[in-house]
């Protein structure tokens, strides 16, 4: 078997929290007062175009939220969204351990809107470990349709079985183990580490 030089990582539910989830999405309902079969409903209509960057925040705020007269403002609940964005440090130090072994290409590969991603690139310092981001927002396709995959392979100049793509969900992984990728499927950074030593990648600081 071809050793592993390229390490493709999801980053919310991974590396991060997810930005805005269907959890996220209820907590900020009951916060403002929403009612959360319309918000929901109005969020699946949006969220295909806003994760592929075709809307922006504010389109997608226009039609979820403030497609009528609110007693908060749109800065109050953009503010919100952002402030839901947390670091899981315990899975973090694995990415940075693999990072500091200095043997592979890494990159992210998530499905994410536009104005969150970028935040959170900055605002977590990702850029530090990722050399390369394959965010929905940025390529215009999403998890799990194998475009994405097919995208970050040809543009890494990797062949699918020297990859392992990391997620916390299974659809996900199903794709790219289609395309010829190794898989490991996140659940907390201990069977992380276990999982990537089985596959040979080298993490430093252990």
């Amino acid at each position: 078997m071809a050793d592993v030089t390229a390490l493709f990582w999801d980053i919310g539910g991974v590396i991060l929290s997810n930005g805005w989830d269907r959890a996220t999405r209820a907590k900020a309902a009951n916060k403002f007062g929403l009612d959360w079969e319309d918000f929901q409903d109005r969020h699946e209509l949006a969220s295909p175009a806003f994760e592929t960057g075709r809307i922006t925040l504010d389109s997608y705020l226009e039609r979820t939220v403030f497609y009528r007269k609110r007693a908060f403002t749109r800065d109050e609940f953009t503010a919100f969204i952002f402030q839901q964005s947390a670091e899981f440090p315990e899975s973090r130090a694995v990415l940075s351990g693999v990072a500091q072994a200095g043997k592979y290409l890494l990159a992210a590969i998530n499905n994410e809107s536009l104005e969150l991603n970028v935040r959170r690139i900055e605002q977590f310092h990702l850029r530090r470990e990722f050399e390369a981001f394959f965010s929905s927002c940025f390529v215009g396709v999403r998890k799990p349709d194998e475009g994405i995959y097919r995208m970050a392979l040809e543009v890494t100049q990797r062949r699918p079985k020297e990859c392992l793509f990391i997620d916390d969900r299974e659809l996900n992984l199903e794709c790219a183990r289609q395309l010829g990728m190794r898989t490991v499927r996140f659940q907390n950074a201990a069977q992380l580490r276990q999982d990537l030593a089985a596959s040979g990648v080298a993490v430093a600081g252990k």
